[in-house]
């Protein structure tokens, strides 16, 4: 048994990961239009029908942007907290909208989905790990620091989008202003590059064969400068950027 996924978009001009096996699936993240979600899926060959329910991470809009029109045209449940919700303005037709805690496990299909809590300046903020059969993928973005929670679940991961937004240098010598380099870089803001290698190298499991980057800035870090820092330590995992431009390739994670 294996695991489908790919990255519909990554970045601040909106967020979609796609998990999914021969019949079920889940977005985690609506944060492009509902139309270019269904393009980009359709070019990949990965089918809408399959997806069974979007988990949205924390509210801001690069993340829900999409999630009200396409819960209502496919009739899909959105799982989000109660915080996140309270928060983000989405309406959702009430007996599609599923509320869920850091810890819990939900069945979706045969899937199992895991949120857990994590630092970035958001009412509740979650990330997910998806799994079916011994397989894990999970999605990782938007985190300020490294905590004992990602530690712990990035451990368990056979394949994962692990945020690597920035470049320190190129944001310390950007032309954004102080405070906004200062709430990028806080521990409720975004993983730099060597914040996210120091967990790749640290706690990478033995068993890991696929990294995605994601949610690069487009102002503060290039593809080549994430890919080049990851390549000396990456051994026999596949690591490759999740674009902010267009979707990634489909992977196949067993």
């Amino acid at each position: 048994m294996s695991l489908t996924i790919a990255s519909l978009n990554s970045g601040s001009n909106g967020n979609c990961y796609y998990i999914g096996n021969e019949h079920d699936a889940v977005l985690v993240d609506a944060g492009i239009s509902c139309r270019e979600m269904a393009k980009r899926m359709n070019r990949l060959g990965l089918p809408m029908q399959n997806v069974r329910a979007v988990f949205i991470s924390h509210e801001h809009t690069d993340h829900t942007r999409g999630a009200e029109v396409l819960s209502r045209r496919f009739r899909l449940p959105v799982y989000i907290s109660v915080a996140t919700h309270q928060h983000s303005y989405l309406y959702v037709n009430p007996s599609h909208l599923k509320y869920f805690v850091s810890g819990d496990r939900i069945t979706v299909g045969s899937l199992v989905i895991e949120p857990f809590a994590k630092r970035h300046d958001a009412s509740d903020p979650h990330s997910f790990v998806i799994s079916e059969n011994g397989v894990s993928v999970g999605v990782m973005t938007d985190i300020g620091s490294v905590c004992e929670n990602l530690r712990h679940h990035f451990g368990r991961c056979t394949a994962a989008f692990l945020e690597a937004n920035y470049d320190e240098k190129m944001l310390m010598e950007g032309h954004y202003p102080f405070y906004l380099k200062k709430r990028i870089s806080s521990d409720v803001g975004h993983l730099s590059n060597h914040q996210a290698l120091e967990l790749f190298r640290n706690h990478r499991p033995a068993f890991m064969t696929h990294l995605l980057l994601s949610h690069l800035s487009q102002e503060n870090n290039n593809p080549e400068i994430a890919l080049d820092l990851f390549r000396p330590h990456a051994g026999e995992v596949k690591v490759d950027v999740a674009s902010r431009y267009e979707p990634s390739k489909v992977y196949h994670i067993r």
